[in-house]
Order: structure tokens, then sequence, then C-alpha cells
């Protein structure tokens, strides 16, 4: 038999003490108890910890320490996330990467009309997002039971694998049969997720998060451009590609492997030298009163109705809503001529706008979110960004009156006001990395932090399947019939924003929020 410490006795008595606590209705008089109880709970638990509670969630479970050891003070180990983050720029990078030339591919392999061009692109093009999302709760319950890293590992090499032959393939069925694949080993995004948020604590995670939304971001802007650059290398570098057979037989072949090799070095450093984070809990806590912890054994539906878990994935997914419309729509509105309600930008000066659009993005979440995350918290920072997304979308129609006026003036007032307004309204993107840390507060035990992070995202990988395709078609009807002066798109999007910033109001406090107004 292993020895016993004092110090465990002791932490043991207190385990004990609180158990008997719970079971005769008595307690701290808030309802509140230490973040071990869940370790003691059963079936007969208090309601002060079950799923019907009113008191606001519990202790983030970032520092993931069941036995309540780990403090605010652990310091963040920079290495672990770094390479967290590198392999987050995976799952971006091989969604986006096939963008520039899936339709002329499509119209190489499949022989296909030039009416039927943009479906096929399109079906391709959503495919990943759809078969992430009917796995992803698969791949978090995976995290949650056998670990992170074994996730993280497997996944990695299976999307890198799928994305690879994508490029070879010399059909449409070939090439929706690899899409799919690459989607159903996308849970890396949930497993780093959960992992980023179990190396973090209340202090570091919005240091953490930031990064991981860059490096999200970062993945984003690569994709395009490797698949621009890459594709079809024999007619675009026939110097160095004109005589090498393989890539005049597969012309996409080189931009999809870049792609793969760059996804299997990331899998490669995972494997080495990320470290588990899913921690088991000690022998001898896990058989004091010889019960499970209820919460870490919660089904999918009793996850839901945590307090406070439907809420925040709401506004997550109404935020997510926000963000993929905005994206989808801007391009397009930079394009479109001026008296059809757009810009009339040209595809150069389109490319400086995307260029700064990143850069003030990076600059909010690297600069600014932490300190203003750490002064006002989570819940702070997305009420102000709710606050601002109105405002952000009216400049988009008022900078098109600038540019109906036809004058000089109104001109130069448009190229101040844009870029100003483009690197000030672009500090909304907090919000995503805000609710990104909500959602892992909420949860009620790091034992279900992959599960819920794996709802959060299955509602997006769904809402990025069929979100841009309907906004740019409503864009489109908007435009084309001139529905309230061409801005039609924009008056739906300034009032979704206006339902975000009711809805925030509805988010539970943390304890973290709790602390801070009383200080």
């Amino acid at each position: 038999m292993a020895s016993v410490t004092p110090e465990t006795n002791s932490r043991l008595d207190s385990l004990v003490a609180v158990s008997q606590s719970q079971s005769t209705g008595t307690g701290d008089g808030e309802g509140r108890v230490d973040e071990t109880t869940a370790l003691l709970g059963s079936g007969n638990e208090s309601n002060s910890t079950g799923p019907n509670s009113s008191s606001p969630y519990g202790s983030s479970p970032q520092a993931n320490d069941a036995t309540g050891d780990e403090g605010d003070e652990k310091p963040l180990p920079v290495t672990q996330v770094m390479l967290l983050c590198y392999a987050r720029v995976i799952e971006p990078l091989a969604f986006f990467s096939i963008f520039p030339y899936v339709s002329q591919m499509v119209q190489e392999n499949g022989n296909v009309s030039d009416s039927d061009i943009g479906f096929y692109s399109g079906l391709i093009e959503s495919l990943f997002s759809l078969t992430q999302a009917v796995v992803m709760l698969f791949w978090g319950r995976a995290a949650d039971r056998i670990g992170r890293k074994p996730v993280l590992v497997f996944s990695l090499f299976g999307v890198t694998l799928a994305t690879g032959l994508f490029g070879m393939a010399k059909s449409i069925p070939q090439m929706i049969l690899f899409r799919c694949i690459a989607g159903v080993f996308a849970g890396t995004i949930v497993t780093i997720r959960t992992m980023v948020a179990e190396h973090s604590t209340p202090k570091t995670q919005a240091r953490a998060f930031s990064w991981f939304a860059f490096s999200g971001n970062l993945g984003i802007f690569l994709g395009p451009l490797l698949g621009g650059a890459l594709a079809d290398p024999v007619h675009q570098y026939p110097r160095a590609f004109g005589s090498i057979e393989f890539f005049k037989i597969y012309p996409y072949a080189l931009s999809s492997l870049v792609v793969a090799m760059i996804g299997a070095t990331a899998a490669l450093s995972s494997a080495l030298f990320v470290k588990e984070t899913l921690k088991k809990e000690s022998p001898e806590l896990e058989n004091v009163g010889n019960a499970p912890s209820r919460s870490g054994d919660l089904t999918t539906w009793e996850l839901m109705k945590w307090p406070g878990v439907g809420i925040v994935l709401y506004v997550y997914g109404h935020i997510m809503v926000l963000a993929f419309a905005y994206t989808a729509i801007i391009p397009v509105f930079w394009y479109t001529p001026i008296r059809l309600g757009g810009f009339g930008f040209t595809p150069f000066q389109i490319s400086i706008m995307m260029g700064l659009n990143g850069a003030a993005q990076a600059a909010w979440l690297l600069l600014i979110f932490p300190p203003l995350q750490r002064k006002i918290g989570s819940n702070g920072v997305i009420r102000v960004c709710a606050w601002a997304y109105p405002f952000f979308f009216i400049c988009c129609p008022l900078a098109n009156v600038l540019l109906r006026m036809h004058n000089e003036g109104a001109l130069k007032v448009f190229w101040i006001f844009v870029p100003t307004m483009l690197a000030i309204g672009c500090g909304v993107s907090m919000s995503f990395t805000a609710i990104q840390l909500v959602v892992n507060d909420v949860a009620p035990t790091p034992k279900v932090l992959g599960t819920l992070n794996a709802l959060a995202l299955t509602g997006v990988s769904g809402l990025r399947a069929f979100c841009p395709a309907l906004f740019t078609s409503l864009f489109a009807v908007g435009a084309r019939t001139q529905l309230a002066g061409g801005y039609a798109i924009w008056i739906l999007m300034i009032l979704l924003a206006l339902g975000l910033s009711k809805a925030v109001t509805y988010l539970p406090e943390t304890d973290e929020d709790c602390k801070r107004r009383n200080v």
C-alpha cells in the first residue's frame, strides 16, 4: 500500500467534511463549494452543484487541477503554447488553400459546364466544414477520455494525408472524398483550444488565446496565398517546373503537397514535444466515498443544460455569424461598383485593404486585448465589441455615400475615413477571443472541457459551411434590386449586431467578474 502523508490525510479530511456538508444541505451560505467538491458528487448531490443551479458558474478550469493545488501564479509555458499555435495554423491552411484553384480544378477534372462550376466548387469547399461539424463532438469526447495529445497527433496526420492527396485527385468524386476525409480529421482545433486553456490561468489566458487567435488568422492568410502561388507550377514557373512530368499530370499537387508538408512538421513536433494536459485524478481522491464525479460524467444534453452553457454557446454562434457574414461580404462589397452600393475597388486596392485588415486585427489581439481583458474581463470585452459592431457596419454605407458625391473633397475624406474606420473597427475581432475564454470558464469541470469546446465548434463549423454563401447571395440580391438604395445587407447586419448587444447582457458572471466588481 502506498504511504499516505499527513498532507494527504488533511486533504482527505477536508474533502469528507465538504461531502458531509453537501449531503446535509449545509454550506457556505452562497451555495459555493471548493473545486474539489465535484470529485465527491453522487446521484444525491446538492442542487448547488447540479445543472439547475442558479449560482454563477465556478472557477475556470484553465489549470485543469482537480485538487486546487495550482493557482493563478502558474507561469504560461510559452514553448508549449507556441507548439500548439503552430499546429493551429494547419486547419485554416488546409481549408483555405484550395480556394484559388478549386474552380479550375473542377472544370478540368469534371468537364462540367461553366454554369455548374460554381455549384461544385462551393460544394467541395463547404464539405470540409460540414464533415467537421458532424465529427467534432466525437473528437471532443475522445480527447476527454483518452487524452488530448493522442487525438491532436492523430488528427494532424489525418488532415495532412487527406490534404496531400486532394491535389492529385483526377475526378470530382475523388475531390469530394479527399475533402470529406480532411474534414473528418480536422478535429485538431477543439483539442488545441482545450490544451491552450489547460496550460493557462485566469491571469495568462488572455495572452495565450490572443496568440491562438493570431495563429488561426495567419493560417487564413497563408492558405489562399500558398494555394494560388503554387497551383499549376508548369505554367506559372515553366523554367523551374516545365520539365517535370509529375506536375504536368497533377498540376495542383505542388500546392497540396506543400501544405501537407507543413502539416507533417506540425504533427511530428506535436508528437515529440507537446505535453499531455489531461491530468488523471490521484487514487486517494478517486476512492474517497467510492463516488465518481458527476460533473465529469455529464451527458451532452446535461452539459448543454448546465447553468450558463446555453447562453454562452448562443452568443458564440451569434458572434460567428457576424464574423463569417462580414468576411464573405466585404471583398464583394469592395469590388461592387459605386452606383450599386460598393466601393468599386480594383483587385490591388482590395489586397491592400485585406492586408490592413489583417494587420489591424493582429495589433488588437496581441497588443490591446490582453491588458483590456485583465481590466474589464472577458464579458466586458464582449459587451464593448457588441456595442461597437453596429457603428462599424454603418460606416460601410456611409463611405459609399461619400463616393456617390463625385467630388474631390468627398474623395479625400473617403480615403482618410475608410482606412481609419477599418483599423479601429477591426477591434471587434477581440470578441472572437473573448468568447472562447468564456466558453472555457463556463465548463463545470476540466473533465468536460474538450466536449464543451467540441459543442461550440460543431456549431461554428456548421455556420461556416453556409453563412458565406447565404450572405453573399443576400448582398447580390440587394445590389441588383437596389433595395434600400443597395444598403439592405448593411441594415440586416446592423440589426443582427443590435441583437448581439442584447444577448450579451444575459451572459453569466464568472468568479473573476465578481472579484473585479468587489475590488
